[in-house]
């Protein structure tokens, strides 16, 4: 078998045509899911890009495999300690081991697949984990900040020297639709004359421009605007001052997309050169979505929720997956629990991802119930997707002043925009069970004996927010908001 999994960073899937976006984004990609199953309810459990990868690799939840933030203790998946064989378990139990030979020796495997890589995530994030299992590993250097002719340039290179070969697994990872946003200069503005999307108004804008965060209205790249930033990338916002700003933002982001699916084409039209396209699956997805002004988080991956953990799935398998749309809810790593029992191999037994083969080959459109979602690298936060209904209970804010309990519906308001916490207590309540009945099962065998979220609050709290705080209060009363800053202050008390 060969699988050519195209893994698109940041990618929302309503910003691509095939899931309604009415921009023209994604023409190529668009293709692919014409002779596709589309997934529109999958979920990245633990976001956002370390913990999401290092779920994908692990087939577990980051509660399990130890990896929830971008820093601090929990930025490493737990090791085996005195137990550890000349093999450790994250090498056996790998994404990259399990689908090369099914976790045994791969020179006793008849049918071992080779596994590749062309990614710099490792590099970017110092998860070196990542190469568990893989054979051949390709980086372009540049740290996340390539652009998808680069990553192409390496991908189509060992397509032409290995791809008439019989099963591999080829990984390519394009960056382009995550900030900064660097679309060349070439591509001009495409999208110039196209509107916004219809639920982000003025008022919107205004709005979230009174209020506070990084990546906020004020704050479009971090907890300050950067000028260097702007000369370097003239695409990426700093502010959004006005719809034009806003409209920066949004015109970044789909150029970005524009560019990574003229290169999903290439690499499909090399396919079809080989002559290899009718037989080789394909796998289009992501990390992680992106926020584009939900929650007034601006260009960024901040949350658990709608905009941030779902993700696109396109799924191409001869004979088995070859054409509509599923709208089960699904974790990532199920999907990839799926392709293992598709490749004859049994799904390890302490992975949390579920296969749902028999029934995609059955046609049938079976899934899970709920799901829970991980965020602790900006705020820290679980969310509940049960129903049409998203829950988000938040321990901290990333300085956004979100109320802890939010409660939204996504199928009327897939932008979350208002809070039905307080006229939903019924729901609310089913969902705070879902999350507490979810939590006792997982705390059973949870990394290094406890939830990672509380090592998380321990050390000071999420990542990227650690030691900004004093800053960011005299930014607030320096920017006429010093009713903000005091709330803040007063929250957090402790980190000043």
């Amino acid at each position: 078998m060969r699988i050519l999994y195209i893994d698109i960073d940041t990618l929302r899937p309503d910003h691509l045509g095939c899931y309604g976006y009415h921009r023209a984004t994604s023409p190529n990609i668009d293709a692919l899911a014409q002779q596709a199953t589309v997934f529109e309810n999958v979920h990245a459990s633990d976001v956002p890009c370390l913990p999401s990868r290092t779920a994908l690799l692990t087939g577990k939840f980051g509660i399990h495999n130890g990896v929830v933030n971008h820093g601090g203790t929990d930025a490493d998946p737990v090791i085996d300690g005195a137990d550890r064989e000349f093999w450790s378990r994250l090498h056996i139990e790998s994404l990259a081991t399990q689908m090369k030979s099914g976790g045994v020796p791969f020179h006793m495997a008849k049918d071992a697949m080779r596994m590749v890589s062309v990614s710099s995530f490792a590099q970017r994030h110092s998860a070196f984990h990542w190469y568990a299992g893989f054979d051949e590993a390709y980086n372009v250097g540049k740290f996340g900040l390539e652009t998808a002719d680069e990553v192409h340039a390496i991908a189509a290179d060992w397509l032409q020297r290995n791809g008439r070969e019989e099963n591999w697994f080829l990984h390519v990872h394009m960056w382009d639709p995550h900030t900064p946003y660097r679309a060349p200069s070439e591509m001009g503005e495409p999208f110039a004359d196209d509107a916004l999307p219809a639920w982000y108004t003025e008022e919107v804008r205004q709005q979230h421009w009174a209020l506070c965060g990084p990546h906020s209205a004020r704050e479009c790249y971090g907890f300050a605007p950067n000028p260097q930033m702007s000369q370097r990338f003239p695409r990426q916002p700093q502010e959004a001052a006005d719809m034009a700003g806003a409209r920066k933002m949004f015109d970044g982001y789909d150029c970005g997309v524009l560019m990574a699916d003229d290169y999903v084409g290439r690499l499909l039209n090399l396919l079809a050169d080989l002559d290899i396209d009718d037989d080789t699956a394909v796998m289009l997805s992501s990390d992680h979505g992106e926020n584009l002004g939900e929650l007034n988080v601006y260009g960024d991956h901040q949350t658990a929720d709608q905009a941030t953990t779902h993700i696109p799935m396109i799924l191409k398998w001869p004979g088995v997956a070859t054409g509509g749309r599923m709208s089960a809810k699904h974790y990532q790593i199920d999907v990839t629990a799926t392709l293992l029992e598709l490749l004859g191999r049994k799904v390890p037994e302490n992975w949390d991802g579920v296969s749902f083969a028999q029934s995609l080959k059955s046609g049938l459109d079976e899934g899970r119930e709920s799901l829970i979602l991980s965020q602790a690298a900006w705020a820290c936060q679980r969310g509940v997707r049960l129903g049409d209904w998203l829950y988000l209970s938040t321990r901290h804010d990333a300085y956004h002043l979100w109320d802890e309990e939010m409660l939204f519906d996504v199928a009327s308001d897939p932008h979350q925009q208002f809070n039905r916490a307080d006229s939903e207590p019924d729901q609310l309540q089913i969902c705070r069970d879902q999350l507490a009945g979810w939590h006792a099962d997982m705390m059973v065998t949870a990394a290094r004996g406890r939830d990672p979220h509380d090592n998380v609050m321990a050390e000071g709290g999420p990542y990227h927010i650690r030691r900004k705080l004093p800053e960011y209060l005299e930014r607030l009363r320096n920017t006429e908001r010093s009713a903000l800053a005091d709330q803040l202050a007063e929250k957090y008390a402790a980190l000043i």
